[in-house]
């Protein structure tokens, strides 16, 4: 299978912050202080799934591994050490309110004012915690852009509700919150991501075949985001599906809650496609569709640990899936 490579991702990856490069380039030196063995065996990121396909030979495509590489306990101890030095520096982030441009979360729309926040906060010269408080807040369909110019904590404390308004969707029927072209970013406070899906159940053909049928938007979308963190959000009730990687590199999502109704249609939990090097952790699905789908140009896709119910299990049309523990 061929490792893809997109532009988007390259550009956003060029435009990192100056400060995290630092980080992986003292990693990196250090590196060379430990030594290297090309007989010690790569960490398993692949393994053949029970779905998987065959060749014209019969034979199973392999995963081969480069060599040399540097031993298991040395590269445990450069990357401890660089997650210590980004973790410090991520304490002196500045601190974002999407309050302070004017969200209210009082019921009234509060799109703007997250739009202004987030300009604000991907063009911090420093780390930013762009904080979401314990309110309910509720948005229009809203396009999170970068690349930005320093590592972005989007910690959400509070409820973050769709528009019930189907109109609201008219320039992009497919989308809610989408993330695109973001490095260093990662989600987390505990908070609901709410999709406030219900209009659309009653309005799909699925529900009611006299009904013509429609394209309903995915709940929140990461398109292009390299090195990403989804850990500890609920997400509830979505238009269409909760939560989609698409053409993302390096992405790590823990410690959520995916639930909708047994009976809504096409909700799927977590949808991957053409995203690289994922790890699907500690998760608890119930969706009236599949928990975890899995499509064409995706690699290196870890599920473990993943409480999976009512909902239709793993849909997977990749070769290689390693999963565990899986409820």
């Amino acid at each position: 299978m061929q490792l893809f490579l997109y532009p988007k991702l390259l550009k956003a990856q060029m435009n990192s912050q100056s400060h995290f490069l630092s980080i992986l380039l003292i990693a990196f030196l250090a590196s060379f202080s430990f030594s290297f063995s090309s007989n010690v065996p790569e960490d398993p990121l692949v393994l053949d799934h029970h779905h998987h396909q065959t060749n014209s030979s019969g034979d199973h495509d392999e995963y081969i591994k480069p060599s040399p590489t540097i031993s298991r306990t040395s590269r445990l101890a450069i990357l401890s050490w660089a997650s210590a030095a980004y973790h410090s520096a991520s304490a002196n982030n500045i601190v974002v309110n999407v309050d302070s441009f004017g969200a209210k979360g009082d019921g009234g729309d509060d799109t703007q004012a997250f739009r202004k926040a987030w300009k604000k906060a991907c063009s911090s010269q420093r780390g930013v915690d762009l904080v979401v408080p314990n309110r309910n807040y509720h948005l229009k369909p809203i396009n999170f852009s970068g690349p930005c110019n320093s590592p972005i904590t989007l910690k959400i404390y509070g409820t973050i509700k769709a528009s019930p308004n189907r109109s609201d969707y008219s320039d992009d029927t497919r989308h809610w919150i989408v993330f695109e072209n973001v490095t260093n970013f990662r989600v987390e406070g505990g908070g609901t991501i709410d999709g406030n899906g219900r209009i659309w159940w009653q309005n799909s053909c699925k529900v009611n075949e006299a009904l013509p049928c429609t394209i309903a938007p995915n709940a929140m979308t990461f398109f292009g985001c390299i090195n990403l963190q989804v850990d500890n959000i609920r997400f509830q009730n979505p238009q269409k599906m909760h939560l989609s990687f698409h053409e993302c590199v390096n992405v790590k999502a823990s410690n959520l809650i995916v639930t909708a109704p047994e009976d809504s249609p096409n909700t799927d939990g977590i949808h991957v496609t053409g995203t690289q090097n994922i790890k699907i952790m500690n998760c608890l699905i119930r969706t009236g569709d599949d928990c975890i789908s899995i499509v064409s140009g995706s690699r290196n896709v870890r599920a473990t640990d993943i409480i999976c119910g009512p909902g239709h299990g793993i849909r997977s049309s990749i070769r290689h899936l390693l999963h565990d523990n899986f409820f």
